[in-house]
């Protein structure tokens, strides 16, 4: 039963490193990977001593660091609320319309963004009743462009990542909220000392994955949203190296790019794990 998804990772995922040596060559297509002229680590430096380079690298992590501060816990905040909810009715209508933006295309998210924030769409006609205010291009601001990016992904995902914690909450011993009932405790005292500690080990496995894509961002809906008005606070790593590889064909510079992003993703991982192992008894291995 294994055997599809180990055959995915190995075509997909560890085949295509062979061809990772061309970020140290001067690839052309005809003459393959072997018989490109190696050029060491001059793509590297070309990249480091781009003007680009800071840009792509602060727009990568605010991006990456504002997902981690808001998007992450908006999924463990979700599930605790609908945690306290008696009401079946109730809760699983919110579940039900929490969860449902997770299964609508990407490209159809992006689409509702710019018809909903044009210039004469439901957004600026609301803030023009409301407040008089004069039509706001966001989609066109590159100071808006990191605040829509993180507030859609959080009401796109915000239900779906909320399952995985309503599970583990499942699992928590009903004796404990009991015991604590007993003694005294608040269905406030009891989320915070029962409830949140009994997820923990599951919120910090997905906290370690997720550092561990930290330098991914959401690169297909950047590449939706983003334009060269934006490039500002828009373009990360990601977009960048489609740019350079895909529509530029320079695959040798691309690679080195890329590889970069993957050597930085790759040591967050194991400092996370690391920290996690020290501080505490779960951990990724």
């Amino acid at each position: 039963m294994v055997s599809p998804v180990v055959l995915y990772y190995i075509i997909f995922q560890y085949g295509p490193m062979y061809g990772l040596q061309i970020a140290f060559k001067d690839y052309s297509p005809s003459l393959g990977f072997l018989g490109s002229p190696w050029v060491g680590l001059e793509h590297f430096k070309e990249f480091f001593n781009s003007y680009f380079f800071w840009r792509l690298l602060r727009n990568t992590i605010l991006l990456s660091l504002y997902g981690l501060l808001f998007a992450f816990p908006a999924g463990i905040i979700l599930a605790l609320l609908l945690n306290e909810v008696k009401s079946r009715i109730f809760k699983r209508t919110v579940q039900t319309i929490t969860y449902m933006p997770h299964f609508v295309s990407l490209v159809v998210i992006v689409g509702i963004l710019f018809d909903f924030l044009a210039r004469d769409g439901l957004v600026n006609q609301i803030l023009a009743f409301l407040l008089g205010v004069e039509p706001i291009a966001f989609m066109r601001e590159a100071e808006w462009f990191r605040t829509l990016f993180i507030g859609s992904d959080i009401w796109q995902n915000v239900g779906w990542s909320s399952i995985i914690f309503l599970a583990a909450m499942s699992n928590i011993d009903p004796s404990l909220y009991e015991a604590a009932k007993m003694d005294g405790a608040g269905r406030v005292k009891q989320m915070f000392h029962i409830t949140l500690p009994g997820i923990m080990p599951t919120v910090v496995i997905l906290l370690i994955l997720l550092i561990g894509k930290f330098m991914t961002v959401g690169d297909e809906k950047i590449l939706l949203m983003y334009n060269p008005s934006t490039y500002e606070t828009a373009d990360v790593i990601g977009t960048y190296v489609y740019r350079k590889g895909i529509l530029e064909g320079n695959f040798s510079y691309s690679a080195a790019v890329g590889l970069f992003k993957a050597l930085i993703a790759f040591t967050l991982l194991v400092i996370a794990n690391g920290i996690a192992r020290k501080v505490g008894d779960t951990k990724l291995w």
